[in-house]
């Protein structure tokens, strides 16, 4: 159904896809959306809730499978004409619509470039041929092989599926009773391959860029409170995440250097990344993974926040215009708090609220509390968050410090 109507015909069809459109996914639609001379197209398994702004609706069973995606494609073709762009910021969604795209001759990022990025072993595969420092891994295909990695690396080590998104599909293993128990619930074999990975101990941090042409022409760094495999196997911990206004020093030097080598090496295209890293205990770099899509846990929010910009129309611009408006001028720090608590359940109350408000509440741009009685979320993103800036980076830490010891959620 058409859900627009224009005197103009738009030059350029755009489709953006996502198997549910969040509304955090949606502010990256609305980024297509500001765009001059541009007909918007969503293809969902259901619709968003607010059917305006989209120029045409098309609802899929699965939007991750490539043959549905390439019909649907097909379909649209034969309605508006070439399709200028397909665009999706899931990470999972990545190789689905590169194998579309190939097939139907739609400009973007090719197979073996979602892959090199989707697939976590094949990326470090790429990263350590060509001297990046990351992790030691291998592919486990049955338990002897899980035995034999940490025989090499020494416990503990790290365990997820190839095309696992970050922590949320991460386990940590630290000694062999933990590594039975994985192997007995994960059942590695030839057709379940799972990723192991050396433990990486020390600070994490990420590595935003904006990349036109396998060229970075804006880069970001923020810091992660604790790291979120921590988070995760400590679920009453609320986890930070801090950009700080100044990354420009001596301290974050060899960041830019390394995450120049690493987007040098994987030649994305034109995209926005997301990288993982991890200053060691010994002042090294090493870097946990990337991704070709935008980052998550609110960063790409404050990300246009601490230069004052919409980071989600500049992911557009990268995306079907090839442009970027910049430079920037990184005029404040930002930092959020997930809210949650210990216990399980459903969240029952949630205390300190005005507390917080009357010490910090100044500085909060964006908060989304825990709603009473919503079961307790699984992620390290917990059941709320609450954003905050100020030009003075030790504002904000103290800001988000007081946010996370005066908030605290129930669950019953």
């Amino acid at each position: 159904m058409i859900l627009a109507d224009s005197a103009e015909v738009p030059v350029r069809n755009v489709v953006f896809v996502a198997p549910f459109p969040m509304p955090a996914t949606l502010r990256f639609a609305a980024g297509i959306r500001s765009l001059k001379d541009v007909r918007l197209i969503g293809l969902f398994q259901q619709p968003p809730a607010e059917m305006s702004g989209w120029d045409w609706l098309h609802i899929v069973p699965d939007a991750l499978d490539p043959d549905v995606l390439t019909h649907a494609l097909q379909a649209l073709t034969q309605k508006f004409g070439k399709i200028h762009h397909v665009a999706g910021i899931l990470e999972n969604i990545q190789e689905p619509l590169a194998i579309a795209r190939q097939r139907l001759g739609i400009e973007g990022t090719d197979l073996q470039t979602a892959t090199r990025f989707r697939d976590k072993g094949v990326m470090k595969d790429h990263l350590r041929a060509h001297g990046v420092p990351c992790a030691r891994h291998a592919r486990l295909r049955n338990e002897q092989d899980a035995w034999e990695f940490v025989r090499q690396v020494g416990f503990p080590i790290v365990i997820k599926p190839p095309s696992g998104a970050g922590a949320k599909a991460t386990w940590r293993v630290r000694d062999a009773e933990e590594l039975r128990g994985a192997l007995s619930s994960l059942r590695p074999s030839p057709q379940n391959e799972i990723l192991a990975e050396e433990f990486l101990r020390g600070r994490e941090f990420s590595f935003e860029t904006i990349t036109l042409n396998n060229r970075p022409v804006f880069t970001s760094i923020s810091r992660y409170l604790p790291t979120p495999l921590e988070v995760l196997e400590n679920p009453w911990i609320q986890w930070v995440c801090l950009l700080p206004r100044d990354v420009s020093g001596p301290e974050y030097r060899d960041a830019h250097a390394l995450g120049q080598r690493v987007i040098d090496v994987m030649r994305p295209g034109f995209a926005v990344t997301h990288m993982e890293w991890f200053r060691r205990e010994d002042g090294s770099l090493a870097v946990g993974e990337i991704a070709m899509r935008p980052p998550g846990a609110s960063i790409s929010a404050m990300t246009g926040l601490v230069h004052d910009v919409d980071f989600h129309r500049a992911w557009a611009r990268c995306a079907v215009d090839h442009q970027f408006d910049g430079p920037w001028e990184r005029k404040f720090s930002a930092g959020v708090a997930f809210l949650r608590g210990q216990g399980r359940g459903r969240v029952a109350a949630v205390r300190g609220v005005d507390e917080a408000q009357r010490l910090m509440g100044q500085h909060v741009v964006e908060a989304k509390l825990p709603v009473v009685g919503a079961p307790k979320a699984d992620g390290y993103e917990g059941d709320g968050y609450v954003v905050v800036r100020h030009p003075d980076t030790a504002v904000v830490e103290r800001a988000l410090e007081t946010l996370i010891q005066t908030v605290q959620v129930v669950y019953a």
